[in-house]
């Protein structure tokens, strides 16, 4: 067992060059451990030798919902470190030196949308299941870094709307509004997410490492994740 996986249920396997890791955590919201188990799994991959991609997918109704608020609620010490941390995580997948893709399984909310933001591609679950930043709704601005990472990868007419008016996008939506490459059936998120990271893997890993660098460093910088 790695040392992590008694935070978050993280189930790591291995589909050829591709490392699949399922998120199995209720709403997968993020927290101090969370974060730590990504932290880990982004370790793992990076230190992986040769051809290697990641997929990241949640289970059930969300991929992510978010930063853990109720947590806050009763450990309010903890925000301020948690969002520190969030910060340098977004960053540090932006350039994580590996293709990565998303399979938007369910809702993607406020910290889980934004963390769907550093992925070279994401697949989104058609029919059930929404993008949003709800920070307009829930009375708790976006900070910089935060901002960063959403300009970062979503057009910014779309980022604007997104960010004023909280609205939720299906996965037809999302796709038309350039926030995800694809939309697929449920039972087949993972399964086209994993032939996209496939064909990632099949490439220079060198090469793409360094083009992530080129177009994302000042992202990642602005996360606050040193590149």
């Amino acid at each position: 067992m790695r040392e992590w996986e008694d935070r978050m249920p993280l189930d790591i396997e291995r589909e050829g060059s591709v490392v699949v890791a399922r998120w199995r955590d209720g709403e997968n919201r993020l927290n101090l451990d969370s974060i730590a188990a990504l932290e880990a799994l982004f370790d793992e991959v990076e230190a992986t030798e040769g051809p290697v991609a990641l997929v990241l997918t949640g289970e059930g109704k969300f991929f992510s919902n978010g930063l853990d608020l109720d947590r806050f609620a009763g450990n309010p010490d903890e925000f301020a470190t948690t969002a520190e941390r969030f910060h340098g995580l977004l960053g540090r997948l932006f350039v994580l030196p590996a293709y990565t893709v998303a399979a938007l399984n369910g809702h993607a909310f406020a910290g889980g949308a934004m963390l769907s933001c550093g992925f070279d591609h994401r697949v989104m679950r058609e029919n059930r299941g929404y993008w949003c930043l709800n920070e307009a709704e829930i009375g708790l601005p976006l900070t910089r870094q935060m901002c960063a990472a959403v300009l970062g990868r979503v057009p910014r007419p779309s980022a604007l709307e997104a960010m004023l008016t909280a609205r939720r996008y299906s996965a037809y939506d999302a796709v038309q509004a350039g926030i995800v490459e694809q939309a697929a059936e449920l039972d087949h998120v993972v399964e086209v997410a994993v032939e996209q990271a496939a064909l990632g893997a099949s490439k220079d890993r060198a090469v793409i490492a360094a083009h992530k660098r080129l177009v994302h460093a000042e992202t990642a910088k602005a996360c606050g994740w040193s590149t």
